[in-house]
């Protein structure tokens, strides 16, 4: 199949979607109603950029036919002409091969976020506490809409661990990235001499799961209910309504106690549980994928960082793509649309060159 008919074929399913998410009964699917409006919305960029790139082509055969006809001065504006659909046309065949990039099969989804001070003690929870609340500003600056799952406070009024769901058409490809250990250097709150500390903080980011792609046998599950405790062990309420669920073929836990509900703790455990196992599925159909699930917090120990916060200078260094910045103020604040974008753009082009190396073969 030559370029032309591949991309017609994009075309024609794209139609053929549309056709089938028109059809009576399939919102009642909700299964296929997802699945059909995934590759809708995969298919819908696709397409246009692939029209526009027809477009294109067609305005440029035309500027070519008008330098050849013309003569004098109105030469020199049709060789402007040509100039500019050949530069557009090129952009848009720039886009195109994005487009045509191996699509994630979690964008689009809403996003679970994990964050635990992991080496530094009280300091690491009071830095994730930071980090919370920066991806909450950060997701206001993106009109996403954050919902806390969990949440279990330190005794100095930080984080020991924060669960917490950001919903947004983009939330997976721009948040994914930032799964890790976040170093932070600092004068800790608790140091008398002025000393910097260096601690960290655990970042976990995980797709949600809908309820019809991973069925949860009742079976399958151990339920265990307590009391929920707060800093210092003392009892948040006098009731048995924080939920432990385990899953006993996997042997994944999780725990839930920021509702006073039993019932609802539970059915956020159930959440989390389900964007676990989907993500412990996908992990199965690409071992690339495992190793990076397994590589994403490691020990959440400061050699293995992915980011550091140095508040002396007032700089961030994400070690990845090697950009440093120093405004760790205003990152803090929730401006990373520059990390992410760096971020992104570095995925992007290891997907290029990857397809050109398979090209070449």
């Amino acid at each position: 199949m030559d370029e032309h008919d591949r991309l017609g074929e994009f075309e024609r399913e794209y139609e053929q979607v549309l056709t089938e998410l028109a059809a009576p009964g399939v919102a009642g699917d909700r299964a296929r109603f997802l699945a059909l409006s995934r590759r809708h919305k995969e298919l819908e960029g696709i397409v246009r950029v692939v029209r526009d790139v027809r477009a294109a082509a067609e305005d440029l055969a035309v500027a070519r036919e008008m330098l050849a006809d013309t003569s004098g001065d109105e030469r020199e504006l049709a060789r402007d002409e040509l100039d500019l659909a050949e530069s557009r046309l090129a952009a848009l065949e720039e886009e195109l091969r994005e487009q045509l990039l191996p699509k994630d099969p979690n964008d689009g989804r809403n996003v679970i976020v994990s964050i635990r001070g992991a080496e530094g003690g009280e300091e690491a929870n009071l830095f994730a506490k930071d980090l919370f609340q920066m991806y909450v500003r950060y997701a206001d600056t993106r009109g996403w809409r954050v919902e806390v799952l969990d949440s279990q406070a330190s005794d100095l009024g930080g984080i020991d661990e924060v669960t917490f769901l950001v919903k947004g058409d983009d939330a997976w490809q721009r948040l994914k990235h930032e799964a890790g250990p976040h170093r932070v250097q600092r004068v800790p709150v608790t140091e008398s001499q002025g000393r910097v500390h260096t601690s960290s903080a655990a970042v976990t980011v995980l797709p949600e799961a809908d309820e019809v792609e991973v069925e949860i046998d009742p079976n399958d599950l151990k339920v265990d209910v307590y009391r929920s405790t707060g800093p210092g062990g003392q009892s948040v309420n006098t009731t048995d309504s924080a939920v432990r669920v385990t899953h006993l073929p996997t042997g994944v836990v999780v725990a839930m106690q920021d509702e006073k509900s039993q019932i609802q703790n539970r059915a956020k455990a159930l959440r989390v549980l389900r964007s676990r196992l989907l993500k412990l599925e996908q992990d199965k159909v690409a071992e690339e994928q495992s190793r990076q699930r397994r590589d994403q917090v490691k020990g959440g120990g400061r050699a293995d960082k992915v980011r550091t916060y140095n508040f002396k200078e007032n700089r961030v260094t994400d070690h990845r793509v090697g950009l440093t910045l120093h405004k760790l103020d205003r990152v803090l604040a929730g401006e990373l649309d520059e990390i992410v974008d760096a971020l992104v753009s570095d995925e992007r082009t290891r997907q290029l060159l990857a397809q050109g190396r398979g090209g070449a073969r």
